[in-house]
């Protein structure tokens, strides 16, 4: 049995896991699902990793952590902790050793990255609609619920540097939508070639927001070989 650690991204919700935690339970893993302290302005990246890290427990094992977003900051910091099998980004932010938050985006050329991927869609990226960018693909009844119960992020993880000399030595896959809007499909190949060399895009059918939007193909993804 795998215990699958699924780790939020920005806002740092458990919430964000609610349609995959049932699927992976019905294959006959664990998985927890973790709430971080987004909305504190004391809390960082280590903070969050502290968060992961309680929520871990003393289970030990055959433990793959997965990180969305903001979390691809926060699963390496885990990992040099905790013995893990393996980390899982999903449409996620890779750091280098040094870089904040903030400077991820524009170190990666992010914006030009989402604002042409707009432009072919014949959408304007001038300015940042979550229902647009990121609730695309979400059917209406799950959205409704997250803008209702969406939290603050503070800004301290878009301030300080990402603590680590290196990429932990731990086995790792990358999912990636191929509908994201906030980081196309072609950013993110580009991205993890230069931050992961070695580490594959693994394609998913949707957006940014793939545990809610395509949970049974998420499910069905974290279960498979790499």
């Amino acid at each position: 049995m795998t215990t699958f650690v699924l780790v939020p991204g920005a806002g740092g919700q458990a919430w964000y896991w609610h349609r995959v935690v049932p699927e992976l339970r019905a294959r006959g893993h664990e998985a927890i699902a973790v709430d971080l302290p987004a909305a504190d302005d004391g809390a960082g990246f280590a903070e969050y990793a502290d968060a992961v890290v309680a929520a871990i427990g003393d289970r030990r094992g055959d433990l793959v952590l997965v990180g969305q977003s903001l979390g691809g900051f926060t699963v390496p910091l885990v990992a040099e902790r905790v013995p893990v099998e393996q980390i899982v980004l999903l449409n996620a932010m890779v750091p280098r050793p040094g870089e904040s938050g903030g400077e991820w985006w524009e170190a990666t050329g992010q914006a030009a990255a989402r604002a042409a991927y707009a432009a072919r869609d014949g959408r304007s990226a001038d300015a940042f609609d979550p229902l647009v960018d990121f609730f695309h693909d979400v059917p209406p009844d799950v959205t409704a619920v997250a803008v209702a119960g969406g939290v603050d992020q503070s800004g301290t993880p878009f301030e300080e540097p990402w603590p680590l000399a290196a990429w932990p030595d731990v086995p790792t896959r990358f999912l990636q939508g191929r509908e994201d809007r906030l980081f196309p499909l072609e950013f993110q190949r580009r991205v993890v070639a230069e931050r992961l060399p070695g580490v594959e895009v693994e394609e998913l059918p949707g957006g940014h927001l793939l545990a809610l939007s395509r949970p049974v193909e998420l499910a069905t993804a974290l279960m498979s070989p790499a």
